[in-house]
């Protein structure tokens, strides 16, 4: 692992009048030799990490004001800091980032808690509805509530890939209002527009037929019983995220179409209005984005810092000297910047 002394490089124009806005900073990740390529960092996290054993976690079902419910996994002890967690596209507790960044969370000392999104926790929700990128009442329902049930707590979260693009929107929101110490979201699909047009070019549609394999599967066990408001049947034709969004999470979630989804859902243009310490943590071989994805300094709060490392995939950014003493960089990263806003 780097020291802290030489972790990263803070740059920031200090002469110029919106000098918050502009402030960058300029990561020092290096990533394993044996790692090459962006594919190669995304992928291995998923196929090779374990899960972490001391991770040992309480569930409780958190009943939501609509009727519905989400499940949370608490892992960690006594009465600290809380950390939510915000997995990205049909993960779960079990998404070994998500298990990582847990038990990187009761190492220090805090606790942290995962909020599933609706239907992910391994038993079907409710109501029809399900989840989407845009999708921030039910975040705002579980903060709330929590910090309620442990007023003078300090609470902060992490967002990942899609998990990440819903948390800032839900800062943006809420601006000055919002309760949380500090964020920091990973690998973000700032322009959902651009994201689900990048995952079907190249090798990124691996991961594409990855995603549509569990989401018509989730929708045909879904809907098996009872009506659906979109055509079942035609979940077998479709074969990109776009035309899933179209057909299905528009109309399950209120919207036009898949466009006006991606319009109103994309955390891009809510980023100016974040009040709260937040670090954005971005890839630039992401095989997920492109670079006119990455938003300019002067789309950023005051409080927001971007993070963009050389290289990395999609939420990998794993370092180490061999296969076998893998470091997992993001564990090291996220505790250390919100620390200093939780003590």
């Amino acid at each position: 692992m780097e020291t802290d002394e030489h972790q990263t490089e803070i740059e920031t124009k200090k002469n110029e009048p919106n000098a918050a806005a502009e402030k960058q900073q300029k990561s020092l990740f290096k990533p394993a030799w044996w790692l090459p390529g962006s594919h190669m960092q995304t992928l291995w996290p998923t196929l090779c990490r374990r899960l972490i054993k001391d991770v040992k976690l309480k569930r409780e079902r958190f009943e939501l004001p609509d009727g519905d419910f989400v499940d949370l996994d608490w892992a960690g002890h006594g009465h600290g800091p809380v950390i939510l967690v915000l997995h990205g596209l049909e993960g779960s507790v079990n998404s070994p980032y998500a298990n990582g960044m847990l038990n990187a969370v009761q190492q220090q000392g805090w606790r942290g808690v995962l909020m599933h999104f609706r239907g992910c926790s391994g038993e079907d929700n409710r109501h029809p509805r399900t989840y989407h990128s845009g999708d921030t009442a039910d975040l705002n329902a579980v903060i709330t509530a929590l910090q309620a049930r442990e007023p003078g707590v300090p609470f902060a979260a992490v967002g990942f890939s899609m998990g990440g693009n819903v948390l800032l929107k839900w800062l943006g929101e809420l601006g000055s209002k919002n309760p949380l110490k500090a964020a920091v979201a990973v690998s973000v699909p700032f322009e959902l527009h651009k994201t689900s047009l990048r995952i079907q070019a190249g090798f990124s549609r691996v991961y594409q037929f990855y995603f549509m394999l569990g989401l018509r599967k989730k929708m045909r066990d879904k809907f098996k019983a009872k009506p659906a408001p979109f055509e079942v049947a035609a979940l077998a034709k479709m074969q990109t995220i776009e035309e899933f969004d179209d057909k299905v999470t528009a109309p399950l979630h209120g919207f036009a179409s898949a466009d006006d989804y991606y319009t109103k859902a994309s955390c891009r243009q809510f980023l100016h209005k974040i009040a709260v310490p937040t670090l954005l943590i971005q890839a630039k071989d992401d095989p997920f984005m492109t670079d006119d994805l990455l938003p300019d300094q002067d789309e950023l709060s005051p409080e927001v810092i971007l993070e963009l490392t050389e290289k990395g995939g999609h939420v990998g950014f794993v370092s180490g000297a061999f296969p076998w003493r893998a470091e997992y960089w993001l564990e090291q990263r996220v505790p250390e910047f919100l620390e200093q806003f939780l003590t």
